[in-house]
């Protein structure tokens, strides 16, 4: 078997975004809302949940206060945060990530195109 195989080493598209949450009490509970959303499966480890989803996740700033009854905002996701793969894009209401870096650049108006 070779090394590549051997490893799970893939070449294709994945389609799959994720991050890292510290296994906190705010991390909980992001993580809760985040798994009951479609396409997107939560996996927990002692002190860290990754959060995977297809395409793109969406953190919903608004939608996070609301079910931790206190503000949530970029400060408080970077807090509690590690790892990511996948485009990520913060706004002022939301953070998002995106599995393919044109979805993202088409959806903040980034031009891909080379010019001369």
């Amino acid at each position: 078997m070779s090394t590549s195989m051997q490893f799970g080493a893939e070449t294709e598209f994945s389609n799959m975004c994720g991050v890292t949450l510290m296994n906190t009490p705010i991390g909980r509970v992001v993580a809760d809302v985040m798994g009951a959303k479609d396409g997107v499966e939560l996996t927990e480890y002692p002190s860290m949940i990754r959060v995977d989803g297809v395409n793109r996740l969406d953190f919903d700033y608004d939608e996070l206060t609301d079910a931790l009854g206190q503000d949530f905002d970029g400060s408080v996701f970077e807090e509690i945060s590690s790892t990511h793969y996948g485009r990520m894009v913060h706004l002022d209401d939301r953070t998002m990530l995106f599995a393919s870096p044109e979805d993202a650049a088409e959806f903040i108006g980034f031009d891909l195109t080379a010019s001369s």
